[in-house]
């Protein structure tokens, strides 16, 4: 939940500036700004609770903390990535599979109740799902519109 809240205040942060600095909102832009303080937020979290996201990577997938810190250098590089005109589209059509391809871990996760802050298993369980699945689709769209439908 706490990623939306980042995403909706720097939003509405970036819609204020940039309408200050030049006189007239920039969505699109404002957007990205957004999307990628999220992106960098969430990488942060990588870092800070590694131990209980690579207890949401399902069994099959090998060396899950190394998975961990690989997905957080994903973000930060998405992040960078979709303010640079000549990757932009590409980077947010890989940010949109990726945000795909962490569904599975969310889901298990959720199956698991795990709570991927504390490694524990006392999470939210399904009802998590409620919130996390129309999220991810969310930011799906989000995506689809600032960054690779716009300029």
């Amino acid at each position: 939940m706490i990623p939306l809240y980042v995403l909706l205040t720097s939003f509405s942060l970036s819609v204020i500036v940039l309408y200050l600095w030049r006189k007239k909102p920039n969505w699109p832009l404002a957007g990205r700004v957004a999307i990628s303080t999220m992106l960098v937020f969430t990488a942060i979290g990588h870092l800070m609770f590694t131990a209980g996201m690579a207890k949401m990577i399902p069994d099959f997938i090998p060396s899950k903390t190394a998975v961990v810190y690989f997905t957080g250098l994903i973000e930060i590089a998405a992040a960078f990535g979709i303010h640079l005109r000549t990757v932009r589209k590409m980077t947010g059509i890989l940010v949109c599979v990726f945000f795909i391809l962490i569904l599975p871990a969310n889901i298990n996760a959720s199956m698991d109740q795990l709570n991927y802050k504390t490694g524990q298993y006392n999470g939210p369980g399904l009802t998590y799902l409620w919130f996390r699945i129309p999220f991810q689709l969310f930011l799906i769209g989000w995506t689809f519109w600032c960054v690779i439908s716009k300029k």
